[in-house]
């Protein structure tokens, strides 16, 4: 339903090895820079930006699907290795429902970014 999300942050070059490190393991890579712009994606498609501006006031929450939970796990070890900091460690969210199981890490610009798995074991 959405083709692409644009997220604005302070420091191009941080934010950009930033997510490059924590989306490896879901599989994104940068597909597209522009100056001071970067699409990250799978499969040659962007579909999530950097734009070096000013970020929003309040922070951003952005949740990355993961096929499975070590990939979350795996996403948040990226994540927190590239210096974000932890937001809430990998583990199950039966508040969501019964199979959530996600991990959260706060990026550069202190916006929370999320893997989560719906699948069973």
């Amino acid at each position: 339903m959405i083709d692409h999300v644009g997220l604005r942050v302070s420091d191009y070059a941080a934010s950009r090895a930033f997510y490059e490190a924590a989306l490896r393991p879901l599989g994104y890579a940068p597909v597209m820079e522009m100056e001071r712009a970067c699409g990250f994606g799978i499969g040659g498609k962007p579909d999530f930006w950097i734009i070096e501006g000013t970020p929003p006031a309040a922070p951003v929450h952005v949740a990355f699907a993961s096929p499975d939970r070590q990939t979350v796990d795996a996403f948040h070890a990226a994540a927190l290795a590239a210096g974000g900091r932890d937001n809430g460690a990998p583990g199950l969210r039966p508040h969501y429902h019964e199979h959530y199981y996600g991990a959260f890490v706060l990026d550069p610009d202190g916006n929370n970014v999320e893997a989560v798995c719906h699948e069973p074991v």
